[in-house]
């Protein structure tokens, strides 16, 4: 075995793993290790045959009328069989969590159902609807996975925040817990730059807890991947402050290496490109002799060594590799060190022991009837009884009943999220922007409710000064895992002081969004994981929410519930010109399942449609939000909050669901609808119309995405509250109508549809221009000429 390892203290607070003991030289001990691997090993077999038959099963036997391919990876899941089953059988303690690659979902599965956590009549649903998930899933699958996988890279980086959330509960308010966050990961999933973002953000290198292993099958979807090498990955774990640990060869492989010739037989190996190492897999005896010295050095000491191992011997030495030698592993996962990230670099082939093993297209490969009979009588299977499983009084059966009760957890017992207050009772006057009312709604929260602010943790890319969270943060301090001096404490000049300690709420990641987003997810699960419910805020500018929003989404299907903030918004940013310019978040957030969107146009719709987001985060049920802010300066006497507490507090409900009547003309001839910060521009066009003789009712919209909810729940297509339609969009008062938001117009494009009526859409559909604001609007037709030129064409 090649097993790179530092001096590690192994894993304090737990008990010897099974099958890990010191070896004393003694028969005895030979004996019960040769036992505890043989019970292992038939473990693994009938893992092998049940991830490979509920694959089948799904595709071969189950009746298919639409003749859609159903899929599964039968290879795939092969090569994770050793290291899922060592990991299962005798590593895993009832308080750690794996994140297991999405195409080994069936060996999760069949692990499952050995485990008596999943009942047999699961195995055969996979990818039906209503069963077994595609991929490993929180909220879809009978068996809650640890974490949900499926987009590539986003599952492996998970457990990194995990560990975070995890520890940021435990120091705040105790009781998360313990145990590793493991990643099984494949070794394609590395080429996603996610994944070394989350790597190489400086929070990572304190969790000791994090453990990778890389399935280093060294195959993609289409080929035997040319180049890949565990020396670079190596270096790159090890630059970032991981712990590697190489688990290449095994015992067999290791043998042959210590005979004459074997020193030249392990640089052959070593030096062999990837797809010729493959291409020995698929050859018979002769030819492996024939093809394995090569023609470089050595070769006459490899044709040698070689000439003297009996076929079926060096057939298995050949495809002996670490990631399916339980010695091998064992030594490996004794070596990991808790004090930092370990990366385990497992050597795999892709379908092993099947049929397809090492072929270049086996991803998805499944195999014939015939083929799968012979994998049934290797591994003492029965097709006719496909879903048997191991005798309980057999070794196997044993060792399974002593990991399902090692493994078993206490039931979660969620506490309740305190109750959000719906307003804090200020009105702002003066000018003001929505994006300063985020830290000041947080502040006044932290005054009114203190409990509910215990709760919130904001998280930030390095943007927490520029989108008005230094308030915040000054007053409740960054979160750290110990204390951290702060040398600029005594610095007059400075304003934002950042305090780092263990009881601070705010948490600051580096640059990437992808990290932000990931952590954020997580956070929001905690309440589901460990019984504590957290209200997360995530800030990052607006125009880089697209690059965050697939693991973001992905957080969120996974069954994280928090509030993304994007902000500063749209071209009113009009002097950064059009690379930070937003155009379509507004119809990002209408579309986005499991999530409410606001785009506010006042400071206290602001803060209104922030407290009802949080109100909706940390329980069953619960679900995520989008506020889309802005940093143009507005007068906030526009907003016209009514002074009767009654009438504000109906103006905070029609808030809250959707839009409100901003201003009802005596007669309307036209409907003005605006959205976010081009409110003022829409308002001044309906003085104009009035001055024309024209009435303009104004409609102000907080959220596309609840509005068109109501809509279709008013057709009969949902469940959601229509009442705000006939509050805001009466029928005695239905009109032509014009929309604008600083945002694509199709965003708001689907009211038309409410009463039927004429319209014209105005919003952004180009990139933007740097500028003064009112040369920007006028560019993109935001301004108030416009507005009323596409009214008086409507009327007329």
């Amino acid at each position: 075995m090649s097993l790179t390892v530092d001096p590690a203290p192994g894993r304090a607070g737990t008990e010897p793993s099974t099958g890990t003991t010191a070896d004393t030289g003694t028969t005895a001990d030979t004996g019960a290790a040769a036992d505890a691997d043989a019970a292992l090993r038939q473990v693994e077999d009938r893992v092998l045959w049940l991830a490979t038959a509920i694959v089948d099963h799904a595709n071969r036997l189950r009746p298919d009328p639409s003749g859609l391919k159903v899929g599964g990876h039968q290879a795939s899941s092969a090569s994770m069989v050793t290291i899922m089953t060592a990991l299962w059988l005798e590593q895993l303690r009832a308080g750690d969590r794996v994140s297991v690659k999405p195409h080994a979902s069936p060996v999760l599965h069949a692990l499952e159902y050995l485990l008596g956590q999943l009942d047999a009549s699961w195995l055969t649903t996979l990818r039906a609807f209503g069963g077994l998930q595609s991929y490993p899933s929180r909220l879809k699958d009978p068996v809650p996975a640890d974490y949900s996988t499926g987009s590539v890279g986003i599952g492996a980086t998970a457990p990194l925040w995990g560990a975070l959330a995890r520890r940021y509960v435990d120091r705040r308010f105790g009781g998360g817990g313990s145990g590793r966050q493991w990643s099984l990961v494949g070794d394609a999933e590395l080429d996603e730059g996610a994944v070394w973002e989350a790597v190489l953000d400086p929070m990572v290198a304190e969790l000791g807890e994090v453990v990778w292993v890389v399935d280093l099958n060294r195959q993609s979807l289409d080929r035997v991947v040319p180049t890949l090498g565990a020396g670079r990955l190596e270096g790159m774990f090890t630059a970032a402050g991981w712990q590697v640990l190489t688990v290449k060869y095994g015992r067999l492989l290791e043998e042959l290496f210590t005979r004459p010739g074997g020193a030249a037989l392990r640089r052959r190996i070593d030096d062999m490109p990837n797809a010729e190492y493959q291409r020995m897999l698929r050859r018979g005896p002769a030819e492996l002799r024939a093809a394995l010295p090569g023609d470089g050095p050595g070769a006459g000491d490899v044709a040698r060594l070689v000439a003297d191992v009996p076929d079926a011997e060096l057939a298995a030495a050949v495809r002996n590799l670490g990631g399916h030698d339980l010695a091998s592993l064992r030594e490996a996962f004794a070596a990991i060190d808790d004090t930092r990230p370990t990366v385990v670099l497992a050597y795999t082939l892709k379908g092993h022991r099947l049929a397809t093993e090492g072929h270049p297209q086996n991803h998805s490969a499944l195999l014939t009837e015939a083929q799968l009979h012979e994998l049934a009588a290797l591994l003492g299977a029965d097709p006719a009884d496909p879903w048997a499983a191991l005798p309980a009084d057999g070794p196997g059966g044993r060792l399974v009943a002593a990991a399902s009760e090692r493994l078993r957890r206490a039931p979660v017992e969620p506490v309740p999220p305190p109750a959000v207050p719906a307003d804090l009772g200020r009105t702002p006057s003066g000018t003001a922007t929505t994006q300063a009312a985020l830290g000041r709604t947080l502040l006044d929260l932290s005054r009114a409710a203190p409990d509910v602010a215990d709760r919130v943790v904001t998280v930030s890319p390095d943007v927490s000064s520029s989108t008005n969270l230094g308030g915040w943060v000054n007053k409740v301090g960054v979160w750290a895992s110990e204390d951290r001096h702060n040398w600029f404490a005594d610095d007059a000049e400075t304003v934002l002081h950042w305090r780092e300690r263990p009881d601070g709420r705010h948490v600051e990641l580096g640059i990437a969004e992808t990290n932000l987003v990931g952590l954020l997810g997580e956070l929001g699960a905690t309440w589901s994981r460990w019984g504590q419910p957290l209200l997360p805020i995530g800030v990052l500018y607006d125009p880089f929410v697209a690059r965050a929003l697939e693991p973001w989404s992905f957080g969120i299907y996974a069954g994280g519930q928090s509030i993304l903030v994007g902000t500063p918004s749209g071209v009113t940013l009009a002097p950064e010109g059009g690379a930070h310019q937003s155009v379509t978040t507004p119809s990002l957030g209408l579309e986005q399942p499991g999530c409410d969107t606001w785009e506010p146009a006042f400071a206290l719709d602001a803060e209104w449609c922030l407290l009802a987001a949080m109100a909706r985060l940390g329980r069953a049920g619960g679900r995520s939000a989008y506020l889309r802010l802005s940093t143009r300066p507005v007068d906030q006497s526009l907003a016209a909050v009514p002074a009767d507490p009654a009438a504000r507090e109906r103006r905070r409900r029609q808030v809250v669901a959707g839009a409100y009547p901003l201003r009802r003309a005596a007669s309307a001839a036209v409907t003005l609808v605006a959205m976010g910060a081009v409110v003022p521009e829409t308002l001044a066009a309906a003085d104009r119309l009035a001055a024309l003789g024209i009435g303009a009712d104004v409609v102000c919209v907080t959220s596309p995405g609840l509005l068109f909810r109501a809509l279709q729940a008013r057709r009969g297509l949902g469940d959601a509250p229509s009442w705000v339609l006939d509050s805001v969009f009466p029928a005695d008062r239905a009109a032509p109508l014009v929309t604008v938001l600083d945002g694509h117009p199709h965003t708001l494009a689907f009211l038309a549809g409410v009463h039927r009526v004429p319209a014209t859409h105005l919003g952004v559909t180009s990139f933007g221009q740097s500028g003064d604001l009112a040369s920007v609007y006028r560019w993109h037709g935001l301004d108030t000429d416009t507005v009323v030129g596409v009214a008086l064409d409507l009327v007329d």
